[in-house]
């Protein structure tokens, strides 16, 4: 019998999937499932509903909540595979490994089609698509993406789409309110809260601070909440480099005072689960985490759960403001064997971004606010949670998270400093008396400058 299954879906040559209009866009997006975006002969885009099986590789961190990696490797890819006639491999790597794969990946160009860093990638924007086309599809969908996404996957110098976020994870204060009860205190509500109280638990308990300030990622987005909470950032919302500032010297002094009256010399070893371990082992009497400490205290039964509670972002001298704890960003390389269904994939996750802020727990948090419309119900009340409303204050976290490169947008030049740990190890180093807090922000300046001027010159900043 002829096969007479051939369909068409007719444009110029000359116009990309990206700028169709709406309806042809979606159209051209829905065909991938069955045998990847057409190929392009002639005018024409041809679409063959016969054509052999896709294969679809993802890489991604093995995710704090062991639940939502059971949900999507064996759950959702699965239904999605069969669903869009391809084999989807799903890889998982520590978060140190991240950097080390991408820049393998790169090297090789080959590798996986979809990869996921856990913070903005704009160094890798010349190995990548653009994801233009998938915002669009998403926002057409689901409404505008909240700003820290953009901000996090835009390069303004270049109108490039260098990633494409779909959640990110509040990064909260968690403590313990049996230490802060015992010295007549509060919820900390401010940094000096913090300084104050963390002080006389020290004392009394022999129980210190945990903020890290050593060359890991909780540390790197730690040092900068406390730097913009201070006024003081890397550079202003043009893209000048501003870290020497008074701002950032008052935020310098205030880690080296936290450090010497309240935290121990561990910190300065930390990996990014240490402060996890340290929490659940009631070793310390607080940090900057996810709610993974919670969730894993609440999964595996350990006593001290109760009594580790959560708290808004705290306020400075200038502003009340946070970090994002991970800002979930994949990337499609240009070198992708199935660039076509890695859009797809995408699109069709956010279609169902509600199953996986469930499956994780509430530690994803969208970055299409619509995809979870009863997401403040959620977090209310939780079955787990003692008490049941201890991750209503995430909701908060959802407008008080910034983006690294804040004020401006994260770029090549930050995200550089960022994976260098720039100002971890100017924090660290004026901290523990290595180097005055004057001249650990002069020699972090003047490393600034470099990496800002060498990424303005490859027209990237």
């Amino acid at each position: 019998m002829a096969d007479d299954s051939r369909k068409t879906d007719c444009a110029p040559r000359s116009i990309q999937p990206a700028f169709l209009p709406d309806t042809q866009r979606r159209r051209v997006l829905k065909s991938v499932g069955a045998a990847g975006l057409a190929t392009i002969i002639g005018p024409c885009f041809i679409r063959n509903a016969h054509a052999a099986k896709n294969t679809l590789k993802i890489l991604q961190w093995n995710h704090f909540v062991p639940a939502y990696d059971q949900w999507f490797d064996n759950t959702y890819v699965k239904e999605w595979g069969q669903k869009n006639d391809t084999d989807v491999v799903v890889d998982h790597v520590g978060i140190p490994a991240l950097a080390t794969r991408a820049a393998a990946e790169v090297s090789a160009q080959q590798g996986h089609d979809l990869f996921m860093f856990l913070s903005p990638p704009p160094v890798y924007e010349s190995q990548v698509i653009d994801h233009r086309e998938i915002y669009e599809e998403c926002e057409h969908r689901h409404g505008k993406p909240v700003e820290l996404a953009l901000r996090s996957s835009y390069n303004p110098k270049t109108k490039k789409y260098y990633a494409f976020s779909d959640s990110f994870v509040p990064d909260p204060v968690n403590y313990r309110k049996d230490l802060w009860d015992s010295v007549g205190m509060a919820a900390p509500d401010t940094w000096d809260d913090v300084l104050k109280a963390g002080t006389k638990i020290k004392k009394q308990h022999n129980i210190p601070i945990g903020i890290g300030l050593s060359a890991e990622l909780d540390t790197a987005m730690a040092m900068r909440t406390i730097l913009f909470a201070f006024g003081g950032s890397i550079q202003d919302e043009h893209g000048a480099v501003v870290l020497d500032s008074k701002h950032t010297l008052e935020a310098v002094k205030f880690v080296k005072a936290l450090y010497e009256n309240t935290m121990t010399a561990q910190v300065l070893a930390w990996d990014a689960s240490s402060n996890n371990r340290a929490m659940l082992a009631g070793k310390i009497a607080l940090c900057l985490n996810a709610i993974s400490v919670t969730r894993e205290g609440e999964n595996k039964h350990i006593p001290i759960t109760p009594n580790i509670q959560l708290t808004q972002a705290l306020k400075g001298p200038v502003r009340r403001i946070g970090m994002e704890h991970v800002m979930d960003c994949y990337v499609i390389w240009k070198f992708a064997k199935n660039i076509d269904g890695a859009k797809k994939f995408l699109v069709d996750y956010i279609d169902n971004f509600r199953n996986g802020f469930l499956n994780g727990q509430f530690y994803n948090f969208p970055c299409f606010p619509s995809t979870v419309p009863d997401l403040e119900k959620l977090i209310s009340n939780d079955p787990k949670a003692q008490p049941s409303d201890k991750y209503k204050v995430l909701g908060q976290l959802m407008t008080q998270a910034t983006n690294v490169g804040y004020p401006g947008y994260a770029n090549a030049a930050t995200d550089e400093l960022f994976n260098t740990w720039v100002l971890n190890t100017m924090f660290a180093k004026a901290a523990t008396g290595n180097a005055t807090p004057e001249n650990a922000i002069k020699d972090a300046h003047a490393t600034c400058k470099r990496v800002f001027e060498k990424w303005h010159q490859k027209g990237m900043v």
